[in-house]
């Protein structure tokens, strides 16, 4: 599309009709407990199958339903904490980002954040949000046993894809991020044993996986309607839908990611404040296509052969379909002005 993403012009459309919305941004302060609950859960899971068998049903079921639900809550408490809006402090929401890390096993706090900023600055923009699957995956994936492929092992992709289509430069935060993270998991091995460690990385690959609560990575901007599946050659500039939300159950356990227009609208408001958010701009998001079922996506995605990773709103890479976004408006209002 020769358009440029659709949020910031709806943030400033839904700010001059209800002003009022501005006063739900900031930080969260009920995210820190949160995370605490969630990561001595984990801690606890990781201890009580300390001497359960790996490949044993006792083992993978901890690891589906409780450990999977829990990291992919970790991962959506980072995301969260991006937007610095767990503190006022951009350096407290740092640390905050890696305890929160511990239980995932493998440090990513530090560099998802740079990643996910651009991806809000630079929605669809090919080469830069790398959110967006590459040509390679949507050829090569271009199939139902490549799509099933792609979301039992989705966790890998969104790992690996983004060094792959550029770097972040390497901080002290990534630094610590990588210090903090390797002390833990040297100190669950020496006193809980390898499969609690094993605990850990096998929750976290199923948060990525053919998990109820991961549908949300293919609910957010892939488009379902039925168009032709391959590239399209020439660029429309009819802007069509490219964010959509959720509105079930499963945003109690993923920080109401589903709201995921409204998020992208307002990165500045708090997980908890995103239904309020909603409520005041409904003649805003009431006429968005939304998805009923994170489950259902999955067999919609994988089935469905209109369906595949073409079926994503793209720009090229220009400044003429970027959308201005500010670094108060992606990262959180200027806490000095409060």
């Amino acid at each position: 599309t020769y358009q440029e993403e659709p949020h910031r012009t709806r943030r400033m459309q839904i700010i001059k009709a209800h002003p009022e919305v501005t006063k739900l941004c900031g930080p969260e302060p009920l995210t820190k407990w949160t995370v605490l609950l969630v990561v001595s859960i984990q801690i606890a899971a990781a201890y009580a199958v300390r001497n359960t068998p790996v490949f044993s049903w006792p083992f993978f079921l901890t690891a589906y339903i409780i450990g999977a639900t829990a990291n992919q809550n970790l991962f959506l408490a980072i995301h969260e904490i991006s937007h610095n809006l767990a503190f006022r402090s951009p350096a407290a929401n740092r640390i905050l980002a890696i305890f929160a890390n511990l239980p995932i096993g493998i440090p990513y706090s530090a560099s998802f954040r740079p990643y996910h900023l651009i991806h809000h600055k630079s929605l669809g923009v090919e080469g830069v949000d790398t959110d967006l699957p590459t040509k390679f995956e949507a050829l090569f994936l271009d199939s139902i046993l490549g799509k099933a492929f792609f979301c039992t092992f989705q966790i890998l992709f969104y790992a690996l894809r983004p060094m792959m289509i550029f770097q972040v430069a390497f901080t002290p935060v990534h630094a610590a991020n990588i210090a903090t993270q390797v002390f833990f998991d040297m100190v669950i091995v020496h006193y809980f044993g390898w499969n609690a460690f094993y605990y850990f990385i096998m929750s976290s690959f199923l948060a990525g996986s053919l998990h109820p609560t991961a549908g949300h990575f293919i609910s957010e901007h892939y488009v379902f309607e039925k168009t032709d599946k391959s590239p399209r050659e020439k660029m429309s500039a009819v802007a069509a839908p490219e964010t959509f939300s959720y509105y079930g159950p499963l945003n109690f356990f993923t920080y109401n990611v589903g709201l995921h227009n409204e998020h992208h609208d307002f990165p500045a408001i708090p997980w908890t404040r995103l239904h309020k958010l909603n409520e005041m701009a409904k003649e805003f998001y009431d006429p968005l296509p939304v998805h009923k079922s994170w489950t259902w996506i999955f067999v919609q995605f994988i089935f469905d052969g209109e369906i595949s990773l073409w079926s994503r709103v793209k720009r090229e890479n220009n400044k003429k379909v970027q959308a201005k976004w500010t670094k108060e408006e992606i990262e959180g209002e200027d806490v000095k002005s409060k």
